[in-house]
């Protein structure tokens, strides 16, 4: 049997080597015994040879074992049992890792089975566990309708929530506030010309609406306002099946809380997640308000039609009384515009709405607030509305006016705002248009305009947005975006005057030109060969102004013409240098108003002051409006001035040629004639004429010059009557005189292309500037003066009378009574009136020209009245 060590390695038998080599017995007990050694050697430094034999190889390891063998080399390789092959066989083993990983890795394993066993043995105590509620028949199916219940319940509440969440951030702003604006716009000189906003009055506390009022409101809208907690459950119930019922909406089932929710955080949108938000906001009123303010809330904020905003105001417009003072009939009556306030208001269709007031009369009785003897009264005699008859009002001045003062963003939200509107000549406007599409807009093919008719500062003083604003609303001169055509070209040439070596003189050759692909033609096909640049833009000649742009740089034209305020892209496509771009009508305007300025870009501004509650003065277009801005100098601006009244004297724009009045302009002419235009100007004035379709259908070979031209002519024949004529810049003074324009427009009935209405016309004379200071000294002397006292013992004011109840105006100085009344006849000098009682009073109206009355109150204002009359004068 073969020995072996304590690491279980085989030795040689000391015997048999003893025998084989026939060496002494004590040598072989030596090297049995030094053989051992290097084996236990071997086997307690494994670590250490492992090392070794990474890092040298195994052969190397070997031979540094065997150098060091006491025995040397040789009895080291001759004895097979000696410490080389021990060493050798010790580096061939596998090594083992000093980290650890196979115990790291079988730790890893273990865990996880252990894991794993661990949540198997969990989960069948659990099932045991669960054994013992387990149920089998009908309270099976009664568990598992219960488990899904509440399932879906969770789900459907976590949606909810997460749908409600953008509802309550709405609750974070001030939604106490009013956002909209009530606005009243006067006329330049101070008429009212009309209302847009809303009309709202929230100043009638709830104990001072009338029972019957509040009681029409509940019988109709929610009869458990006071029961429920914000959403009526029974109510919804009843609402769904009765629209099963009719397959149909018929009834609705949103509390008054909910549409108070509505009208102050949503929209009128019909969706589910609406209808969510609300039921949310209807329990976040419920929790933050009472019964009580819910319900004022919502009698100030419900819309009532007629653009009014609560029962208060409702009732001013409809029937022209205080809510306070409503009878049943009428209570009803705006009860009934809840539902449908188009529908249903009166001022729109008054069977509907009296039809409405007797659903709500019925409903009185149905919710028990009253009987049928009761309300009988009510039915017999329905409410009577005030006669709404519409009034003349500039719609489209107004709406766009209205825009402005939201763009101004002003804190206070009830106004009264001071236009620039001439009243007369938005009426006059409107008349030559109507009467122009009348007589050629159907043989013609055209069923549309727009007119924007403004001073060079800005001031838009008249805007025609279309032909009847009762059958469109759309805003043609301020919204819609067309093709200018050939008025766009003297942003081109003012462009080539001002960056090029060029003036009105200057000769090009009028030649075909082809840009790529394009290839622009003159209208008519035919070319004039070396012509200068006045001649070009007074025939508006097309390949003239692209020529000009190759040489300048198609984007330093684009840049320019934005200068003006028209909004074109910075690098467009080459054929908008002959206004293949959309601009608006307004726009144009605003462009050429920097040509009549010269030389100044203006904002379009149609409002001049502002005005809160209490009157004061809030915003003022001179000192709180934008700065006139040069954006090219003054010396180029009459030089194209020149060449664009050569246009309107010689050229494409002779029928807007104005007798004795110097105009320049220049006519436009889409391709296929969609579009007309003729954007023009004076020196006091600028206008913009545009004719066409909605649809962009063709006109029948209408150009700038056919019809916009003309309704330029009539319109400024109106506007400069009766005014002081300006010179405009680069243009001839004026010729005619102020009191000439009557008869130069009487006498243009027979010229081409007027209207009648054009005829005859004249305009109201207006006050002049040193006028309007002498009024305003005098308004200001009337605040100053003090009222006396009625004199005891007398009913004549002014003499100290008690017991009329007439209010005193006060004596004169030096006189005894009251004031002196004035003749004011025509050609009559200022003095008193022969005979007249000086003891009586006098208010006397003095006509200053334009038919306004302006009250004089006695001899402390004599010398203004007289200064004012001879001014008018």
């Amino acid at each position: 049997m073969t020995p072996s060590d304590p690491n279980g390695r085989q030795v040689p038998d000391p015997t048999a080597a003893n025998s084989s080599a026939g060496t002494a017995p004590s040598a072989t007990v030596d090297r049995t015994t030094a053989d051992r050694a290097a084996a236990d050697r071997a086997g307690s430094a494994l670590p250490e040879a492992d090392e070794a034999t990474r890092l040298v190889g195994a052969p190397e390891a070997a031979r540094r074992d065997g150098a060091g063998d006491p025995a040397g080399p040789a009895e080291a390789s001759a004895a097979p049992g000696g410490a080389a092959s021990a060493a050798a066989r010790g580096a061939a083993e596998p090594r083992r890792s000093r980290f650890g990983f196979l115990e790291l890795d079988a730790w890893i394993d273990t865990s996880i089975w252990r894991a794993g066993r661990g949540i198997v043995e969990s989960y069948e105590r659990f099932s045991i566990f669960m054994r013992r509620f387990t149920v089998t028949g009908w309270r099976r199916g009664l568990v598992e309708l219960l488990d899904d219940a509440a399932t879906f319940g969770v789900a459907g509440t976590v949606l909810m929530l997460a749908l409600a969440l953008p509802a309550f951030e709405e609750t974070k702003k001030d939604w106490r506030k009013e956002v909209d604006y009530s606005v009243t716009f006067q006329d330049r000189y101070g008429n009212p010309i009309g209302k847009r906003g809303i009309l709202q009055n929230d100043s009638v506390p709830l104990q001072d609406i009338p029972d019957h009022m509040i009681k029409s409101l509940l019988a109709t809208e929610d009869r458990r306002f006071f029961d429920h907690f914000g959403i009526d459950i029974i109510g919804t119930a009843r609402a769904v099946v009765e629209n099963l019922r009719h397959r149909g909406v018929t009834q609705g089932g949103s509390s008054l809380t909910q549409q108070l929710a509505k009208n102050l955080f949503l929209t009128n949108e019909r969706s589910l997640e609406r209808k969510i938000k609300e039921a949310f906001l209807a329990l976040w009123l419920e929790s933050n308000l009472t019964k009580r303010e819910i319900l004022k809330l919502y009698l100030d904020r419900a819309y009532m039609g007629g653009g009014t905003f609560g029962v208060a105001a409702a009732s001013e417009f409809y029937f022209g009384k205080s809510v306070r003072d409503i009878n049943l009939s009428e209570a009803a009556m705006l009860a009934g515009l809840f539902k449908a306030p188009t529908k249903y208001a009166p001022h729109v269709n008054l069977p509907n709405a009296r039809a409405r007031a007797n659903e709500v009369l019925t409903n009185l009785v149905q919710a028990g607030f009253y009987t049928e003897g009761q309300v009988l009264a009510a039915r017999r005699n329905p409410a009577k509305p005030v006669d709404r008859k519409r009034d003349y009002t500039p719609d489209y001045f107004l709406d766009y006016a209205f825009s402005k003062i939201d763009e101004l963003d002003l804190p206070v939200h009830t106004l009264t705002v001071k236009s620039t509107i001439d009243i007369g000549l938005q009426k006059k406007a409107e008349e030559v248009v109507e009467g122009q599409l009348r007589e050629v807009g159907q043989e013609l093919n055209i069923s549309q305009a727009a007119v924007v008719i403004m001073e060079p500062d800005g001031a838009v003083r008249a805007i025609v947005g279309g032909r009847d604003y009762g059958s469109s609303q759309f805003n043609r001169a301020t919204d819609a975006k067309r093709q200018p055509g050939s008025s766009f070209k003297p942003y081109v040439y003012l462009s080539a005057l001002v960056y090029g070596n060029y003036n009105p003189r200057s000769v090009v050759s009028d030649q075909p030109v082809c840009i790529g692909e394009w290839c622009p033609k003159n209208y008519g096909g035919r070319y004039s060969g070396r012509v200068n640049l006045t001649d070009a833009i007074a025939r508006s000649l097309n390949s003239i102004p692209v020529q000009l742009a190759q040489q300048i740089g198609r984007e330093r034209v684009a840049k320019f013409a934005q200068m003006f305020g028209l909004p074109l892209p910075d690098k467009p496509d080459w054929p908008f240098v002959i206004g293949a771009v959309e601009v608006r009508v307004i726009d144009q305007a605003v462009g050429y108003a920097a040509f009549a300025n010269g030389g100044y870009k203006v904002e379009a501004m149609p409002i001049e002051q502002v005005l809160n509650g209490a009157g004061e003065v809030i915003w003022d277009r001179k000192k709180n409006g934008p700065a006139p801005k040069r954006i090219v100098a003054e010396d180029k601006v009459q030089q194209i001035n020149q060449m664009m009244n050569a246009g309107v004297e010689r050229g494409t724009g002779t029928r807007a040629r104005l007798e004795g009045i110097p105009a320049a302009g220049k006519t436009g002419t889409t391709q296929s004639s969609r579009d007309a235009w003729f954007c023009g100007f004076t020196g006091n004035m600028v206008g913009v004429v545009w004719v066409g379709n909605d649809d962009y259908r063709p006109m029948e070979k209408v150009t700038g010059g056919v019809v916009p031209a003309p309704i330029w002519h009539d319109i400024m024949e109106y506007a400069h009557a009766s005014i002081e004529l300006k010179q405009g810049p680069g243009m001839p003074p004026p010729s005619r005189k102020a009191d000439q324009g009557a008869s130069v427009a009487a006498a243009g009935q027979g010229k081409p292309g007027l209207t009648e209405v054009a005829g005859g016309a004249e305009r109201p004379k207006t006050l002049t500037t040193r006028a309007v200071g002498v009024l305003s000294e005098i308004e200001g002397l009337m605040r100053q003066a003090s009222p006396a006292a009625v004199s005891p013992g007398s009913g004549q004011p002014g003499t100290g009378q008690p017991g009329t109840g007439q209010p005193g105006f006060g004596a004169a100085p030096g006189r005894q009574g009251a004031l002196t009344p004035l003749d004011t006849r025509p050609g009559a000098p200022l003095r008193p009136v022969a005979g007249a009682n000086e003891k009586a009073a006098a208010v006397r109206p003095v006509r200053a020209g334009i038919g306004r009355l302006t009250y004089v109150a006695g001899d402390a204002v004599r010398r203004g009245v007289e200064t004012l009359v001879v001014a008018v004068r």
